[in-house]
């Protein structure tokens, strides 16, 4: 009897565990949320669940390895941080900024080309994984990079006391 009550008792808090966990990762993202700055005017834009989705597939894969948690790896001192972005010159806070900054990427203060060490589309002959980027994938990627300091707040930039 016990034998039978335990598993009984073992598949309903098992049931009850696989809900919870299964509602609690389902992260919806409001409008608000989803919304970002497009261009230096101050434009904005909703960005759809699949641009979010792709935006984040795509940062992981092509962009993950060197700007986790929207650090910057080689240099510390410039992340993808809201702050660090508006910056730059010229300002990449904003989609088109960031698009711009992937096809031909320049040093912080604008003045020179660092395509030779930084992946983009200018330079996908060195990186192999920017052959395949197209406009609305640079989009996405944009888009997920403005969009990450609204869901993990300081985390995204703040470097190693996060990372």
């Amino acid at each position: 009897m016990f034998k039978d009550y335990s598993k009984f008792c073992s598949i309903v808090v098992f049931c009850i565990f696989g809900i919870l966990i299964n509602t609690a990762s389902a992260i919806d993202l409001d409008e608000a949320t989803r919304t970002v700055v497009v261009d230096a005017s101050g434009n904005t834009t909703v960005l759809t669940p699949e641009q979010v989705k792709r935006g984040k597939r795509l940062f992981n894969a092509t962009c993950g390895a060197c700007h986790l948690g929207g650090i910057t790896k080689t240099n510390p001192n410039v992340g993808l941080d809201p702050e660090g972005l508006s910056l730059a010159t010229p300002r990449r806070d904003n989609i088109a900024g960031l698009v711009d900054f992937m096809k031909n990427p320049t040093t912080y203060d604008g003045l020179d080309s660092i395509a030779e060490i930084h992946p983009s589309i200018k330079s996908a002959d060195i990186y192999p994984r920017m052959r395949s980027i197209t406009d609305e994938d640079l989009y996405a990627i944009a888009g997920h990079i403005m969009l990450q300091p609204k869901i993990v707040t300081e985390k995204w930039g703040g470097g190693k006391i996060y990372y």
